[in-house]
């Protein structure tokens, strides 16, 4: 693609971001669903306020993708480049952190602790 004098430079890296950042939203949401199934198990021993606060709390995940998903491409398309990149990835930030915390917990549990001992 030509660039034409008086315009901007072509943003197809940033296009390519916004897509491949969305596709890995929408997997984070159907594992997401297999979570949000699973969560009302927190009502097993009964309605506390601590299983509704956690239920709640998986169940509205998918508001922060959706929004951070829709603030990217408004960016995008006001030409707010670094903006626009900042929020498609945050689209997926939420799992990768979480999963990095909970490796980081194990593996730290593990060197502490080692491994756990059973009473045979």
């Amino acid at each position: 693609m030509a660039i034409i004098e008086g315009t901007s430079k072509p943003r197809t890296g940033l296009l390519i971001w916004l897509i491949v950042s969305q596709v890995l939203a929408v997997a984070s949401l159907l594992i997401w669903l297999v979570v949000a199934g699973l969560s009302v198990m927190a009502f097993d021993s009964g309605e506390t306020s601590q299983a509704w606060a956690f239920v709640i709390t998986v169940w509205s995940y998918p508001i922060f993708p959706i929004v951070m998903a829709i603030g990217a491409w408004i960016a995008y398309r006001r030409r707010k480049n670094i903006l626009s990149a900042i929020l498609s990835g945050l689209t997926f930030a939420l799992p990768v952190l979480l999963y990095a915390g909970l490796s980081i917990f194990s593996l730290a549990g593990f060197l502490l602790g080692g491994l756990p001992r059973h009473g045979y």
